[in-house]
């Protein structure tokens, strides 16, 4: 199989609901409406871990129990989004076959106590390094302390911010060991309100407004501290993309599993958004095109989503020119490829919803599973669950 594979990193402090979250994502994504309606299927990479969610969603749906708190466990779940046999009908002829999405939960207390011991301070290490690799991290805003804190935000969110700004900086040197800085790219960090359905009346914009309004001086100074560790630090990105999430609603003696929000949207966050961010990073920032590789790899399938079979043609001529290895790419090719990927980015939704279809019809799972992604992703921002900074 051909897996094409994204990274997602999750902060939130103990309580944030980091486990309610990862449950209901995969708990969620078993559930018959949505196999009915998606083009795709979730399945667990490891066996063990998928029946372990699976038990922490049921015990929400059918008996009101809250999984149990993991505080210091740190963990990477792998999870593989093939297509849905309900939707595609014979062979599936597609740029990839599956595509991996590995979740790495980094815990908050690491962040706020030292290590006990010299082989969790490792074992810190390796966890942000894998962090560090991601795609997308989404910083865990807990809804319940913004309440507990109402009217002195700013207190909660300061010491928040403050604790990922300072963890980061004590494994710097470990990190950086050789003295390098890391080339993949971009890193984007959005912050996630979790549990925002005890905020019925904050949407997305609402959020980043209170965000920047209460600690913009802070998210800035987290930002300066993260570029540090990159290469081409003009394409990191904090303080411009914004979500609501809520795994459930949980009320006395009842847990709402079927009421989130915004869980459905982090296959696509975590998948798409890295992407139409490397074309803006590619095309205004002149970075090297061939550092892109998860916009090469999927190049063709952006194309085809662009109306115009100029457009489809002007990639596939780019694409077969781009070296493999080590050589610099012509400024003019990537200004051809940028301008075609930019139309297939700005679809209308009647041409995307025409081609999510074509793309069914043709067994095309690659570019139907980015069809809807990029349709989740536009209906969360008309419905103002997320805020993107394309």
């Amino acid at each position: 199989m051909k897996i094409e594979e994204q990274h997602i990193a999750v902060f939130g402090a103990s309580g944030s609901g980091k486990t309610v979250l990862l449950s209901s994502f995969y708990g969620a994504a078993q559930e018959p409406s949505f196999l009915k309606d998606s083009r795709y299927h979730v399945v667990a990479d490891d066996m063990s871990q998928g029946l372990r969610l699976s038990h922490n969603y049921l015990g929400m749906r059918d008996a009101a129990t809250a999984p149990s708190t993991t505080r210091f466990a740190a963990s990477s779940y792998s999870f593989r989004l093939e297509p849905n046999a309900n939707h595609f009908e014979g062979e599936v002829k597609s740029q990839f076959d599956a595509l991996r999405l590995v979740w790495h939960d980094y815990p908050g207390e690491w962040f706020e106590e030292d290590p006990s011991s010299a082989e969790e301070a490792t074992r810190r290490i390796e966890m942000f390094r894998g962090l560090l690799k991601s795609d997308v991290a989404l910083i865990l805003v807990d809804g319940q302390k913004l309440l507990d804190y109402q009217g002195e935000e700013k207190k909660y969110l300061k010491s928040l911010l403050w604790a990922i700004g300072n963890g980061i900086s004590n494994l710097k040197k470990d990190i950086l060991s050789d003295g390098a800085k890391l080339t993949k790219f971009p890193r984007i960090w959005i912050f996630a309100l979790s549990k925002a359905d005890l905020h019925p009346d904050l949407d997305a914009e609402k959020f980043k407004d209170l965000v920047i309004l209460k600690v913009g001086d802070d998210v800035a100074a987290l930002r300066a501290k993260l570029q540090e560790f990159v290469d081409h630090p003009d394409a990191l990105s904090i303080g411009q993309d914004f979500m609501l999430l809520s795994s459930a609603k949980f009320e006395p003696g009842k847990i709402e599993v079927a009421e989130r929000v915004g869980v459905d949207l982090i296959a696509p966050v975590a998948s798409l958004l890295p992407l139409e961010k490397a074309a803006k990073h590619a095309r205004n920032l002149g970075i090297p095109l061939q550092t892109l590789h998860k916009l090469i790899d999927n190049g063709g399938a952006f194309a085809k989503m662009a109306t115009g079979a100029g457009a489809i043609k002007a990639v596939n001529t780019f694409l077969a020119m781009v070296p493999k290895i080590g050589k610099k790419v012509d400024p003019k090719l990537v200004k051809v490829i940028m301008r075609a990927l930019a139309v297939g980015l700005a679809l209308g939704q009647e041409r995307l919803t025409e081609f999510l279809e074509e793309a069914v019809s043709n067994n095309d799972f690659a570019g139907a599973l980015l069809a809807e992604f990029k349709r989740d992703l536009e209906q969360g921002t008309e419905e103002h669950l997320i805020v993107r900074s394309i």
